[in-house]
Order: structure tokens, then C-alpha cells, then sequence
């Protein structure tokens, strides 16, 4: 049964501000507000079900550096929010599940130390998902300033048969281009990864969404969406509809 499509407004941080990054480049950096929280609210306010937020700094640096900000966004709103950003250690999730985050997403320690994954997917459960970030189909860690020898589809089969409940696939060469989505290497993930996958790079229009739906793999389950968000390039509303409309 196919599940339901999920779009995922989401909110960067960096030095306690909105912003997004061209192709994770740190140099590559356009500010979109000083406040998060109001940008949180202004998604919800347009129809969001779910947030997806970043700590920048935490992935730069290797631990979280937005952690008392992204907390009090997650009491603040409404709405489940899902964490990534510098996360490497099981206190770590534990400090944001306790505190009220409904995901956590790993993804520079699952590829470094995938023998975690059983015990952490076996303690976690569905609210830990695991950040495959690739380039070319490598896997990028740190920030996306390192790319491994790990290929991307390998460790997505490998989080699953971890127990790991979701995947979060980013093209990191598509990520703030608004080029469309690499649907090629998504259903590759799709096919890997024996859990539900969700996308992220790329969408710059509401047509993307139909793109990534029609590809028909059962466990494709949403999109996360930055910049074209941020640059007026497709309203929530719009994407939420193309997420709600039937197939042809």
C-alpha cells in the first residue's frame, strides 16, 4: 500500500538564523530571516504537517550548536518536528526525543559506525532515521565536506536490515539548485532500502512532486523543500496539493 506523501518545509540554522546553503556550501550562504520561530509558524500556517530542521553548525562542528533554539522551536509549534545536524551520540537523541523533537536523523556516525545501528534502531525505534547525504552516490559526511568510500544504496540496505525505520536521501549535488529531483538514485534507494525513504535535493516546483509520486515506488513516503520555498519559486499550498492529488 502506498503511504502517504509528506511535504517537509525545511529550517536551516546557522548562527541562530534561517538561511539555506547551494549545495551545502558553507560560503554558499543566503539569509532568509532572524527568526525561526516565525518562520516555523509561517510553514505551519500554510498547511505544514511535519518541519525538518537543521543545525548547520552542528554538522559543520560535529556537535549540536543550535540545540537550545531548535528545542524551544519544537515546544513552540504544533506540528512533529524532525531533527538533523551534528547528532553523533546516543545522549544526544536522547536529549531531543526527551524534549519533545518526534525524529532524530543520524547521519555522519551511522556511516562511520553502522554497528550501532541495531542497538540504537532497537532503543529508538521509528523516531530515529538515518541522513544518506550523496554525491554522485557516495555517501558525504560532516557537513558534506567529506565524501566517503561508502556508497549510498549499500548503507541504506544496511540501516534497514538494522531495523532502522526511515531513510532520508539527499542529493547533495542537487540540494539548492532547483534542477529537479535525481529520481534515477531515488529509486535505487527505494529498491535498497527495505524501510520508507524520504527525499531531498532538488525540488523546484510543484511538478517535482508529481515526478517523485509517479515514480511509483511504494515506500517513497515525502520530500523535504527548501529553497524553492524561500525563494517564492512554489508555495506550500502548491506542493501540498501536488502531494494530495491523485495520479493519472
Amino acid at each position: 500500500m502506498t503511504l502517504e506523501f509528506t511535504v517537509f518545509p525545511a529550517i536551516d540554522l546557522r548562527g541562530g538564523q534561517c538561511v539555506r546553503l547551494r549545495q551545502g556550501l558553507a560560503a554558499e550562504e543566503t539569509v532568509y530571516g532572524a527568526d525561526p520561530l516565525a518562520m516555523a509558524r509561517r510553514w505551519i500556517d500554510a498547511g505544514a504537517t511535519w518541519l525538518h530542521v537543521v543545525d548547520l553548525d552542528g554538522a559543520f562542528g560535529g556537535t549540536p550548536a543550535q540545540a537550545d533554539l531548535i528545542l524551544r522551536l519544537a515546544a513552540d509549534v504544533t506540528v512533529p518536528v524532525q531533527v538533523g545536524g551534528g547528532i553523533r551520540s546516543a545522549d544526544t537523541i536522547r536529549r531531543y526525543l526527551e524534549a519533545g523533537v518526534r525524529r532524530v536523523v543520524i547521519g555522519t556516525r551511522a556511516c562511520q559506525e553502522p554497528e550501532r545501528l541495531a542497538a540504537w534502531a532497537a532503543e529508538f525505534g521509528p523516531r530515529l532515521a538515518v541522513g544518506l547525504d550523496a554525491r554522485d552516490g557516495w555517501v558525504q559526511v560532516a557537513g558534506w565536506t567529506e565524501t566517503t568510500s561508502r556508497r549510498a544504496v549499500d548503507l541504506a540496505r544496511l540501516a534497514a536490515a538494522a531495523g532502522i525505520r526511515t531513510v532520508i536521501y539527499t542529493d547533495t549535488a542537487r540540494d539548492g539548485m532547483l534542477t529537479g529531483v535525481n529520481t534515477e538514485a531515488l529509486r535505487a534507494i527505494c529498491a535498497a532500502a527495505d524501510c520508507t525513504v524520504i527525499a531531498s535535493g532538488g525540488v523546484g516546483a510543484a511538478t517535482d512532486i508529481h515526478t517523485l509520486r509517479s515514480l511509483a515506488c511504494p515506500n517513497l513516503a515525502g520530500v523535504i523543500v527548501g529553497k524553492a520555498l524561500y525563494d517564492g519559486r512554489a508555495t506550500l499550498p502548491d506542493l501540498l496539493a501536488a502531494a494530495r492529488a491523485p495520479l493519472s
